[in-house]
């Protein structure tokens, strides 16, 4: 984490994760810690065989040899998790962000994130991690790192856009692919916002708070 791993190309997890794995929100660094082991393993594995691509850290996770993957993997899991707030009391309105957390939008086969990700998007096992608490643009990235952008046909007075495929693809299921693709960019930012805002706090977690009455 400190000192990077053998291979020269393996920089310091700390660089852009934090020395306390909180990572840098304003950047899109992830925040790591307290995220399950073998799901930071997983992604680090991801990366390398290119199921997940990031100009970054594809290099970092080829870099890393076994150990040190697990190595990473172990010390990040053991930091402190992050302490969700008390969620909405009030209904939210129909639309926003926490709408589409709390219960999706089923009519477009949507279902709300809380469904795999747990309440307030604490996570659940080592398939669906923590929302709560990430970075606002971490998770909108991901968001549009699976559904990708369509071609944009020439105007009259503008050139036609090439279409951006998917760039990750290491979801159970190809589950969060089908659901971003049908997630408006406007949604997609609400949804991080949302999330965003759940974390760091001094509050006692209630479960019952992050449930639609």
């Amino acid at each position: 984490m400190q000192r990077g791993g053998s291979n020269p190309a393996a920089m310091p997890c700390i660089t852009c994760h934090g020395t306390d794995g909180k990572g840098m929100a304003a950047a899109g660094y992830p925040r790591l810690a307290g995220l399950p082991e073998t799901y930071i393993a997983k992604q680090l594995a991801d990366f390398k065989a290119g199921r997940r691509q990031n100009p970054l850290m594809q290099p970092i996770a080829q870099a890393l040899n076994e150990a040190e993957t697990a190595a990473v993997a172990k010390a990040y899991a053991e930091l402190p998790k992050v302490n969700i707030k008390a969620g909405p009391v009030e209904r939210p309105q129909p639309g926003s962000g926490a709408w589409i957390a709390l219960r999706g939008a089923w009519e477009r086969n949507i279902p709300e994130c809380t469904l795999c990700h747990g309440p307030a998007g604490v996570g659940v096992g080592n398939a669906f991690p923590p929302l709560a608490g990430q970075s606002a643009l971490y998770i909108e990235n991901q968001l549009n790192a699976w559904r990708g952008t369509p071609a944009i046909p020439a105007g009259r007075k503008s050139k036609a856009v090439a279409a951006v495929p998917p760039s990750r693809h290491n979801d159970p299921n190809g589950l969060m692919q089908h659901i971003a693709v049908d997630l408006t960019a406007a949604e997609i930012k609400a949804v991080a916002e949302y999330f965003a805002g759940l974390g760091e706090s001094k509050e006692t977690f209630d479960e019952s708070q992050h449930r639609l009455r």
